[in-house]
């Protein structure tokens, strides 16, 4: 913040090279974490996950909406936010291997159901996301004229 408050063209240098260093962290991230998921788990307790997941994701939800109530969203704005905040990705990913690199019982438990919620929730919300948007969201007069 301070360099980019004092030398605001050394600050977007450096964002754009950041910017490119987390995308091949990126990928190394997802592909390590995709590497140590156990299919046996899945196949063990797929259904299970798939409702803790989904109970999750509706707990979100909820709470998404509940926390726009007071705000001057639409209804429409409120149910493409919580539409929005499906999914989860980057999180599960670098926190997900936790738990089994920490020698817990419960780690590769843990890791598969991160990488469900990825594999799940980010089509699902990339998804939703393109094929809502157009109906829930109106674009404002005041907000298009103020970027002419």
């Amino acid at each position: 913040m301070m360099i980019r408050k004092r030398k605001e063209k050394v600050a977007g240098r450096l964002f754009f090279k950041f910017g490119k260093l987390w995308v091949a962290a990126e990928i190394m991230l997802f592909v390590l974490v995709g590497a140590t998921v156990s299919l046996e788990t899945i196949q063990q307790s797929g259904f299970m996950f798939l409702l803790l997941i989904i109970g999750a994701l509706t707990f979100r939800m909820i709470g998404v909406f509940l926390c726009l109530l007071k705000t001057d969203l639409t209804n429409n704005e409120r149910i493409f936010c919580m539409i929005s905040y499906l999914p989860k990705t980057a999180i599960q990913a670098a926190i997900g291997g936790i738990p089994l690199t920490m020698g817990f019982s419960s780690g590769n438990t843990i890791l598969t159901i991160c990488v469900l919620a990825i594999l799940i929730t980010a089509p699902l919300g990339a998804f939703g996301i393109e094929l809502s948007y157009q109906k829930l969201l109106v674009k404002s007069q005041e907000h298009s004229h103020n970027n002419l």
